[in-house]
């Protein structure tokens, strides 16, 4: 089971942080918070992405699988920083190596869910052994992990990057893991950091085909109606 948890340098009042640079290149009066609120909503319901840019949130993610770690790195808007494990220095051979993740297709099958566990425990010995009975170095052992071995990571990125996240990765068609766990841990550990960001994802954070009323996937799961439909429609 993962684990978000958002750490203290994360942006506290987004909204009134998006309303007070709103206001500053508005030459707005920003010495109110309650008008710079009420301007940051404005902005938000208008879709000034550029203001989305300001709040920033600083995360610790762990207990999930490499695998999904890796699809996470490709969301590059806005420069995101991240800090993963190390595997030139974390030395799985201790204790019971290192934890994994079991697909659901193959946990609620009988035969497999065996296998698969075997396979996992394979690895974690033979890691172990060429750590410490063959003495190669961790960094080339680890080479041997499997990318469904739990990872750790420190991630720094905006909201605006956030948004365009949710709008691919909340999507029916969207890898399991990232969908159901990762970016629904995600969230829900930012709405409960503060009552602004539980109204900012509130109104922003949504699958694409949610916010543009149609959906531009070719093999479509039938939750909205396909793009040519629309567009047909409104010609």
């Amino acid at each position: 089971m993962g684990k978000v948890t958002i750490t203290h340098d994360t942006t506290k009042k987004p909204i009134t942080m998006i309303g007070y640079y709103s206001g500053v290149c508005r030459r707005a009066d920003v010495s109110d918070d309650e008008k710079n609120y009420k301007r940051g909503l404005e902005c938000i319901t208008s879709e000034h992405g550029r203001t989305f840019e300001f709040p920033d949130v600083y995360a610790v993610i762990e207990g999930y699988s490499a695998k999904v770690l890796r699809e996470w790195y490709t969301h590059i808007g806005g420069l995101p920083t991240r800090l993963q494990d190390s595997t030139r220095y974390i030395d799985y051979s201790k204790g019971e190596g290192f934890e994994y993740t079991t697909p659901p297709t193959i946990k609620n099958n009988e035969y497999a869910s065996v296998e698969w566990a075997g396979l996992m425990k394979y690895i974690n010995c033979t890691i172990n052994k060429f750590i410490n009975e063959y003495g190669i170095p961790i960094e080339d052992a680890t080479m041997g992990l499997p990318i469904a071995y739990h990872s750790m990571m420190a991630d720094k990125r905006n909201f605006r990057n956030i948004v365009d996240m949710t709008a691919q990765r909340t999507c029916v068609r969207a890898y399991w893991e990232y969908r159901m766990e990762l970016m629904n841990d995600y969230l829900k550990a930012l709405r409960q950091y503060s009552s602004e960001w539980d109204t900012l994802i509130n109104m922003t954070c949504t699958p694409k085909c949610e916010r543009v009323g149609f959906c531009t996937e070719k093999r479509s799961c039938g939750y909205m109606p396909p793009k040519e439909e629309v567009m047909n429609e409104r010609s």
